[in-house]
C-alpha cells in the first residue's frame, strides 16, 4: 500500500475501509468522495448499516474493476440468536415470535449449522439490497409491500462455532462463516432457527475478509485524511486478480487508442496489461500472439 500525494479529480485506485456501525455502505462512499474530492466512487459488496468490517472502495477509473472484485469470497464473524424471529432477520426488525430454547442442545446447533455447509439454495432476507423491478427490496418493504425473493445458489465452505451461550430463554451462537459472494448471514440465522423450530435472527455481523483483503489491512474511516488517502494502485490490484503482461510505451499508446498489439504472452481471456511504471493500461484478451484491448484505462493518472 502506498501513501500517494494526490491531485484533485485524479485519484484512481482503492481504499480498504473498516466500515463502522451505524453507517450505510453508501454513507462510506459519500465520505470517501468528500475526502478525495472526486465524484466517481463505488464499493464492492454492500454491508448492512449495523454491520462492520471490510468494505472495498474504488475511486475514479478503479470503479471499473469493482465488478471483478464484488464476486470474491467473504468471511464473516457473526452472532446468531436462537429463540426469536424478527421481520428483518436481524436485531433491527420487529419481533414475530419468541420461543424457549431450553430443549435445544449444543450438538443440535452444531449439526444444524453443518447442514448449511456446501452448495445450498438460500432465500435472501426481504430487506436485502436486491433489486425487484428496479427498486431495492428493503425500500419496497418499508413502503408496506410484501416482497418474496427467489432462492439463490450460494456456497458456504465452512462454519466455525466459537461459543454457544445461553441467555435467559435464548441461545447466542458465535460463528465464523466462510462463504461465496451473495451469501446472506441474516438468512443463515433465520434458517437455522426455523430448522430448529425456535426461530432465529442475527444480532451482530463483522466482515473480516473480502477476497484478498483482510480486516487487518482495513483503514478506520475516522483516521482517513483528505489529500493523503492510503491508495492501493489499480496495477497492484489488477495483477493480483489476473495474469499480466508488461508492454512498452509504443504498445501502450496503441492500447490507449484501442488498437491490438503483437507481443508474446500466456493466453488468457482476461490479462492485466501494464507498462513499466507500473500503471494499468488495459484489460485485454490474449491468444498468445495478439493482445486485444477490452477495457482501456487512461495512462499516466496518479495512483493508477
Amino acid at each position: 500500500m502506498n501513501q500517494i500525494k494526490q491531485v484533485a479529480n485524479e485519484i484512481h485506485g482503492f481504499v480498504i475501509v473498516d466500515k463502522p456501525a451505524g453507517m450505510t455502505s453508501h454513507d462510506v462512499v459519500h465520505q470517501i468522495r468528500k475526502l478525495a474530492n472526486t465524484k466517481k466512487v463505488g464499493h464492492a459488496g454492500t454491508l448492512d448499516p449495523d454491520a462492520t468490517g471490510v468494505l472495498v472502495v474504488g475511486l475514479g477509473k478503479a470503479t471499473r474493476l469493482l465488478t471483478f472484485i464484488v464476486a470474491d469470497n467473504k468471511t464473516y464473524q457473526a452472532t446468531i440468536r436462537l429463540g426469536q424471529s424478527r421481520t428483518t432477520d436481524d436485531a433491527q426488525g420487529e419481533i414475530i415470535a419468541t420461543n424457549d430454547c431450553k430443549n435445544i442442545s449444543d450438538e443440535q446447533i452444531k449439526s444444524g449449522l453443518e447442514k448449511f455447509v456446501g452448495d445450498i439454495k438460500q432465500i435472501p432476507s426481504s430487506v436485502s439490497a436486491i433489486k425487484v423491478d428496479g427498486k431495492r427490496a428493503y425500500d419496497l418493504v418499508r413502503q408496506g409491500e410484501k416482497v418474496e425473493l427467489a432462492p439463490r445458489d450460494v456456497h458456504i465452505s465452512a462454519i466455525d462455532v466459537h461459543e454457544i451461550e445461553r441467555v435467559a430463554e435464548f441461545i447466542d451462537v458465535a460463528v465464523t462463516v466462510h462463504c461465496s459472494s451473495g451469501t446472506y448471514i441474516r438468512a443463515l440465522a433465520r434458517d437455522l432457527g426455523n430448522n430448529l423450530e425456535v426461530g432465529g435472527h442475527l444480532t451482530s455481523l463483522r466482515r473480516t475478509q473480502s477476497g484478498q483483503w483482510s480486516i487487518t489491512k482495513a483503514q478506520k474511516l475516522a483516521d482517513l485524511k483528505p489529500g493523503n488517502l492510503p491508495i492501493i494502485s489499480m496495477a497492484q490490484v489488477a495483477t493480483s486478480i489476473f495474469p499480466s503482461v508488461t508492454i512498452g510505451m509504443v504498445e501502450a499508446q496503441d492500447f490507449v487508442q484501442g488498437r491490438s498489439v503483437r507481443i508474446a504472452h500466456t493466453p488468457a481471456d482476461i490479462l492485466a496489461v501494464i507498462d513499466k511504471t507500473p500503471s494499468l493500461i488495459a484489460l485485454a484478451h490474449g491468444d498468445g500472439v495478439m493482445l486485444k484491448p477490452n477495457v482501456v484505462f487512461a495512462n499516466g493518472a496518479i495512483g493508477v
